[in-house]
């Protein structure tokens, strides 16, 4: 058993280890994004700002990082604790890719410079309702009627092979009497 989590403890630190020089040393266009998001930047290592990474600066690195996901501080790394480090650097990453999309669609659509978008702003969203309406509006008089409005629903509903949309009753009682028959067939 011991051996067991001798064994575990030294692959979940030479993975830790591992991932902690990539990351360190990962960069892509951005300057301290990688493959897979948000990397450590070489400052973050060169702990001495000498401009230059030693062995020792590395094992430093590495070893703050197992501290920190090492959370009782027992000098080990249970599976709760690995899959926890896991899913904060997970969120973190989300975070960091929601924030550089949200900065390049300001970079690239905020056209009086304002530092948001507006809804004229906004890419496609004019286009997008105006065929969308277009769509539905099948007479074309510029308004939707509630008739037109079911027809269009039936159409995406054939689109879709016919599947009934969570909200149609006459699919949850169609689906209520299959279920009904099936346990019928199972009495009999």
């Amino acid at each position: 058993m011991k051996r067991t989590h001798v064994i575990a403890g030294l692959t979940a630190l030479s993975l830790i280890a591992t991932a902690g020089g990539a990351m360190a040393f990962g960069k892509d266009r951005d300057g301290d994004r990688g493959p897979r998001g948000p990397q450590i930047n070489f400052e973050q290592v060169d702990t001495n700002a000498d401009g230059k990474v030693s062995i020792d600066e590395m094992k430093a690195y590495q070893k703050a990082k197992f501290d920190e996901a090492d959370t009782n501080s027992d000098g080990k790394l249970s599976p709760e604790e690995m899959q926890a480090a896991a899913q904060k650097r997970e969120e973190e990453r989300k975070v960091e890719q929601r924030k550089m999309r949200s900065e390049r669609m300001l970079k690239r659509f905020d056209t009086d410079g304002d530092g948001a978008l507006s809804f004229e702003e906004m890419p496609g969203q004019q286009t997008m309702a105006d065929k969308m309406f277009s769509r539905v509006d099948a007479d074309g008089d510029g308004n939707v009627t509630k008739e037109e409005m079911q027809a269009a629903r039936e159409k995406m509903q054939e689109r879709r092979g016919g599947k009934h949309d969570k909200h149609d009753k006459h699919g949850k009682q169609e689906h209520r009497m299959h279920k009904k028959d099936m346990r019928q067939g199972d009495n009999d």
